[in-house]
């Protein structure tokens, strides 16, 4: 005897049951893709946190202390006035600049905060991808690879975060996307 049946009862059961696991696989690899991203986005606030902290107070990895911000060092000194590649005429006289500083590290902090809460992450994914490009550019010629680094990817990851929402999971997205001025202006989203 075949195990086929020829039931449309039990076939409708069987196609139910394929329904319902393709429905349960597809739930759970969109809430392992929400975490993933909001472990991306987390992961990335730490990246810029962790170098606002350390231009500021000199924690001794990139930044030595008696290099650091508050000691009177310039947190953008060293990486732009050190730049050789291709852009070197750009970005050496941006070096020490008190307002590139500023810029610099306002941005940090600012992209930092947004990513580390879920907040405004479409200004956050435009102004880090802008800064991630920017320092790509300062990298040329790369070491390793004549065209990718780690700023390029965290370029794209800024915008596919944003993009996704990555905010709204483990973060304040969803309660910050209610208040009246970003219905308003949803670019503040």
């Amino acid at each position: 005897m075949s195990s086929v049946s020829h039931n449309p009862a039990e076939w409708a059961h069987g196609s139910g049951a394929r329904e319902a696991t393709a429905a349960t696989t597809h739930v759970t690899s969109e809430a392992v893709a929400r975490y993933s991203f909001a472990g991306v986005r987390l992961l990335l606030a730490v990246e810029f946190l962790w170098a606002f902290g350390d231009k500021l107070f000199g924690w001794g990895m990139a930044t030595p202390s008696d290099a650091a911000w508050i000691n009177g060092g310039s947190p953008t000194e060293g990486f732009l006035g050190g730049v050789e590649g291709t852009f070197a005429g750009f970005f050496n006289p941006m070096a020490g600049n008190p307002v590139v500083d500023w810029l610099f590290m306002i941005g940090l902090l600012g992209i930092g905060l947004a990513l580390a809460l879920g907040i405004g992450m479409r200004i956050a994914a435009g102004t880090g991808a802008l800064l991630m490009l920017l320092m790509w550019m300062a990298s040329l010629p790369l070491e390793n690879n004549p065209f990718v680094d780690y700023h390029l990817v965290d370029a794209v990851l800024l915008i596919g975060l944003a993009a996704f929402l990555a905010g709204d999971t483990a973060g304040l997205g969803r309660w910050w996307s209610r208040r009246r001025i970003v219905e308003r202006f949803p670019a503040l989203r």
